[in-house]
C-alpha cells in the first residue's frame, strides 16, 4: 500500500537533492503539494536517496490519485498531474533566467549544463521515456548514421480521446511553440507546461528569441530557439543573421532550421523557431569532397560536402561576407530550374525551392551547411519527387526534416514489434510473409535478405536487421537528394554552383 507521506518526503529529498529548490522553500513547497493532492495531514522525515529523475517517485504519487478518484488513470491524466505536482518543487522563471545568466558569465556550458539537467530534474524531458527509444548507429560510406525507433511518444488512450472532443477549442497557446506555454496548466488537447522554463536571447535589429529544450529530445541538449512573436517559418537572411548569432552565443551548440515549404519542411510552420544542441551529427563530420571559388567571395571557402543530400557548404571568418553568400545562394535556388535533373522552381506561382541551413562554429570560424530541397510532386512521386519513395515507405514514409537531414533516423514505433516478427521468420528460414498483415509491408525487403544472407542466426539477426535499416534511411537521404550521387547529378550540382552571383 502506497504511503503518501513517504512520497512526498523523497519527493522533497528528491528536490533538494536536484537544486530545484533550497532548505528556505521546504515548507512552501510542502504545502503546495499537500493543497494538490487535497491532504490536511503531513509529517516529515529524513530521506536519504538519490535518483536521477522523479519519475519512480511520481509513479507512485500518480497511483495514489488514481486510487483516491483525483484523477482518471490515462495517461494524459496522469502527464497532466504529475507536471503540476512537479511545479510545486520548481524554482521560479526568473530565478531560472538569473542562474542561466550568471553561469553564463563563467562559462556558456556550465549555463547550459545546468538548464538541462533542470529540465530533466523537473521531468519537463521525460527521460525515463526517452531511455526507451531503440537508437544505435550505422555505419556507412557518408559516415555513421543515426538510428532512432521513437517509443517515447506514449499512444493516446480512447478514453482522452473521448474526452478530447468534449473540450472547448482554444487559441491560448497559439500554438506548443508560443511562450505562453511557461507554466501553462495544459488539458486534454494541450500538454501542461508548469515545469517549462524559457531563457531569453536578444537577437539582432530588436528580434527577442526564447531557448527551450525539447521535452522528446532525440540527441544530447536537443534545443529549441523560437521566436517570441507567433509568425510563419521564412528562410531568408535575418534566419541566416540569427543561427550566426546563436552559434556567437553559445559556440558549442549548432543551429539549424527547417525548410520554410510543406514537404521538406519537417515542422511546425505557423511559428518561427529554429533547432540546435550539443551534438555532432554525421553530416558535420562529413568532408569537403570538390572546392569552389565564386567571384567577390575570395575569403570564403566554398565546397560541396560528400553527403547523400546536395550539401554547399561555406565558412569564413567575416561574418557579414558568409551571410551575403549564403543569401545569394539561396536567392539563387529560389528561381533555379534544371529538367534535365527533375527541378523546377515553380508550378505556375507555386514555389518549390528551398534551402535546410545549419549553422555551426569550427575552431572559431562561421560555417554554414546549405542543403538544397524541392518540395515538387509528380503522378509516379504524389509524396515527393525528392521525398522518401515507395520502396522505403515500410521503413520511412514521413518528412525528411532537419534532424534526418543531418544523419539522424527518427523512425516510427510500430518497427519494434514488426523487426520483432521479422526475426522469427529469419530464424525460422521462412519463405513468404506476405500472408502477415503486420509484416506483409517488408515483404521484398525480406525476400532481398534472405538472398542477401545465406546464414542468418539468433546470434547475427539483430545486427543484420540494424545494418540494413541503416542502409535504408541512407536510401532515403539519397532519394531527398536534389542531385544525385551520380555523373548527371554531379555535372548539375556544378552548373548550379557556376550561375551563383
Amino acid at each position: 500500500m502506497i504511503s503518501i507521506n513517504y512520497e512526498l518526503n523523497r519527493l522533497i529529498n528528491f528536490a533538494l537533492k536536484k537544486n530545484l529548490i533550497t532548505t528556505d522553500d521546504v515548507i512552501y513547497s510542502t504545502n503546495m503539494l499537500l493543497g494538490t493532492l487535497n491532504l490536511f495531514e503531513f509529517e516529515s522525515s529524513n530521506i536519504d536517496e538519490i535518483l536521477d529523475t522523479p519519475t519512480p517517485i511520481l509513479e507512485n504519487i500518480l497511483d495514489y490519485a488514481c486510487g483516491n478518484n483525483l484523477i482518471d488513470d490515462t495517461t494524459t491524466e496522469r502527464d497532466l498531474f504529475d507536471t503540476k505536482i512537479m511545479n510545486c518543487v520548481m524554482p521560479r522563471p526568473s530565478e531560472v533566467i538569473n542562474k542561466f545568466n550568471g553561469l553564463y558569465k563563467l562559462s556558456e556550458e556550465r549555463a547550459t549544463e545546468y538548464y538541462y539537467d533542470l529540465s530533466i530534474a523537473s521531468n519537463y524531458i521525460r527521460k525515463d521515456r526517452i531511455d526507451k527509444n531503440i537508437v544505435w548507429k550505422s555505419a556507412t560510406e557518408y559516415g555513421n548514421l543515426d538510428i532512432t525507433i521513437n517509443l517515447s511518444k506514449p499512444e493516446k488512450d480512447p478514453r482522452d480521446i473521448a474526452k478530447a472532443k468534449l473540450v472547448k477549442s482554444s487559441s491560448y497557446p497559439k500554438c506548443l511553440l508560443c511562450k505562453e506555454n511557461e507554466g501553462f496548466y495544459g488539458h486534454i488537447n494541450h500538454p501542461a507546461r508548469q515545469t517549462h522554463r524559457i531563457i531569453p536571447l536578444d537577437f539582432s535589429q530588436g528580434q527577442k528569441y526564447f531557448l527551450q529544450y525539447s521535452p522528446y529530445t532525440y540527441y544530447n541538449e536537443h534545443c529549441i530557439i523560437f521566436n517570441s512573436e507567433h509568425i510563419p517559418m521564412k528562410i531568408n537572411k535575418d534566419t541566416f543573421r540569427n543561427l550566426l548569432i546563436f552559434t556567437d552565443i553559445l559556440p558549442h551548440y549548432f543551429a539549424g532550421s527547417n525548410a520554410d515549404l510543406p514537404i521538406v519542411g519537417g515542422s511546425i510552420l505557423s511559428h518561427d523557431h529554429y533547432q540546435g544542441g550539443h551534438y555532432t551529427f554525421a553530416m558535420a563530420e562529413a568532408p569537403i569532397e570538390k572546392k569552389y571559388t565564386i567571384s567577390g567571395y575570395d575569403d570564403v571557402e566554398i565546397g560541396k560536402v560528400k553527403w547523400p543530400m546536395s550539401v554547399v557548404r561555406i565558412s569564413s571568418n567575416d561574418k557579414d561576407k558568409l551571410l551575403d553568400l549564403a543569401d545569394n545562394i539561396l536567392t539563387s535556388w529560389r528561381s533555379y530550374s534544371d529538367e534535365s535533373v527533375n527541378i523546377l522552381s515553380h508550378t505556375y506561382d507555386e514555389p518549390h525551392n528551398t534551402i535546410t541551413p545549419i549553422a555551426r562554429k569550427r575552431n572559431g570560424t562561421y560555417e554554414f551547411d546549405l542543403v538544397l530541397r524541392n518540395n515538387r510532386t509528380n503522378s509516379e512521386h504524389p509524396l515527393g519527387i525528392f521525398h522518401p519513395h515507395d520502396e522505403v515507405h515500410h521503413i520511412k514514409k514521413e518528412n525528411i526534416g532537419l534532424i534526418e537531414v543531418m544523419g539522424l533516423a527518427v523512425l516510427p514505433a510500430r518497427l519494434k514489434e514488426e523487426l520483432q516478427i521479422l526475426t522469427k521468420y529469419l530464424i525460422n528460414n521462412t519463405t513468404d510473409i506476405s500472408n502477415d498483415e503486420i509484416v506483409a509491408k517488408h515483404s521484398d525487403w525480406f525476400q532481398f535478405l534472405t538472398k542477401k544472407y545465406s546464414n542468418i542466426s539468433k546470434e547475427n539477426v539483430d545486427q543484420i536487421l540494424r545494418e540494413e535499416i541503416g542502409l535504408k534511411f541512407l536510401e532515403v537521404l539519397c532519394h531527398a537528394g536534389v542531385f544525385k550521387r551520380d555523373e548527371t547529378g554531379f555535372i548539375a550540382f556544378d552548373k548550379f554552383i557556376r550561375q551563383v552571383k
